[in-house]
């Protein structure tokens, strides 16, 4: 099992926001010293607490502090943007990133961003699809162009010039692309089903019940024997928030102590699911009241925490209740404790990881 680091990032929306741009950095470039084998960054417009307004220009800064990190897209939100636009940016990104680079792309998933961006009532996950669609042809065909479809018309004929290379879009470096993630956070999700159907990298949220993980690979397998194509699960990527400490004493009273940093992640995100009336979801066991759900109920659920001894232990459990998945996905937190906090990702990566690995029998 392979281990990540999943960034939206969310920090306490009162914090200098240079200051936290540079602790994201850090926090990279130390997973990367780690030996983690990938970091996905997410993309939000309008939240000063998620405040990476473009993952590729953040990304773009890290890979030159980086050695062996691939760096993926948390994800790109292509309702949001002209799919030929979102091509270019990407081409170019993987051509500086030497390859080492995951497309994670999606329909978006914060409320303000909608609304700002006149989607609130579009269909997202359609104009995600159409966005793909574009793209690939972008990227693996030769001009002129022509798309007329649903969300998005444009051509380009007049202006080819291929003597010096007039019309022609920029190809990215791994072929015939970079490979292609989604993310999905419902249960069953369509989002999943599609990128079953379509052979894409899975990627399951870290603030849902294990319930509604094991979903996500069901729904994917499904999807991808039905278009007639295998479905291996070392490509699943399955996200978890993850405190390492000393004892488990020490974990508990990290993860749990009121306003700090686990607590105001799983604060955040409640009253996000709460003011969006969408608590069902995230239920901790299917079928729960969504009324009587509490951000304490995310946070001691959907946090594993514990000495090395005993995160080894519920990772395995993890992986047994939900099955195979490939990369175990670090999600980042607010620096609240940074010794602490560094410390808990050092004890992940070399000393819960190899005995993981070890039981698994693939150390």
């Amino acid at each position: 099992m392979k281990l990540g680091l999943f960034m939206m990032p969310i920090h306490h929306h009162s914090r200098d926001y240079h200051q936290t741009l540079a602790e994201d950095i850090e926090a990279i470039v130390l997973a990367d010293r780690l030996g983690f084998s990938e970091a996905w960054v997410g993309e939000h417009h309008s939240s000063s607490s998620e405040q990476i307004t473009s993952p590729l220009l953040f990304l773009a800064h890290v890979l030159p502090q980086t050695e062996q990190i691939v760096c993926g897209t948390g994800v790109i939100c292509l309702p949001q943007y002209h799919p030929v636009v979102t091509a270019g940016h990407i081409a170019l990104f993987d051509n500086l990133a030497k390859g080492r680079f995951i497309a994670g792309v999606g329909p978006g998933g914060l409320a303000p961003d909608f609304e700002v961006f006149g989607v609130m009532e579009a269909d997202r996950n359609a104009m995600m699809i159409e966005a793909i669609d574009i793209m690939i042809d972008l990227w693996t065909t030769d001009p002129p162009y022509e798309f007329n479809g649903e969300h998005w018309q444009f051509a380009l004929r007049d202006w080819v010039h291929d003597d010096i290379g007039l019309g022609h879009m920029p190809k990215p470096l791994q072929q015939p692309h970079p490979p292609l993630a989604i993310s999905a956070m419902s249960p069953y999700s369509g989002s999943i089903r599609f990128a079953g159907s379509r052979g894409y990298i899975p990627i399951s949220a870290n603030f849902i019940g294990t319930w509604s993980v094991k979903s996500h690979w069901q729904t994917y397998a499904e999807a991808a024997d039905q278009a007639g194509h295998a479905a291996d699960p070392e490509i699943w990527r399955v996200a978890r928030n993850i405190h390492v400490d000393e004892t488990d004493a020490a974990a508990e009273a990290f993860v749990k102590r009121a306003g700090a940093s686990t607590d105001h992640y799983f604060h955040y995100l409640f009253q996000l699911f709460d003011r969006g009336d969408m608590k069902g979801p995230f239920v901790v066991n299917q079928g729960d009241d969504p009324a009587a759900l509490g951000h304490e109920a995310l946070r001691d659920n959907f946090t594993i925490h514990g000495s090395p001894e005993t995160v080894a232990e519920k990772v395995l459990a993890l992986r047994d209740e939900v099955g195979h998945f490939g990369t175990l996905m670090l999600t980042a937190q607010d620096w609240t404790d940074k010794q602490r906090m560094q410390r808990s990702m050092r004890l992940l990566a070399e000393e819960v990881m190899p005995t993981v690995n070890a039981a698994i029998g693939a150390g």
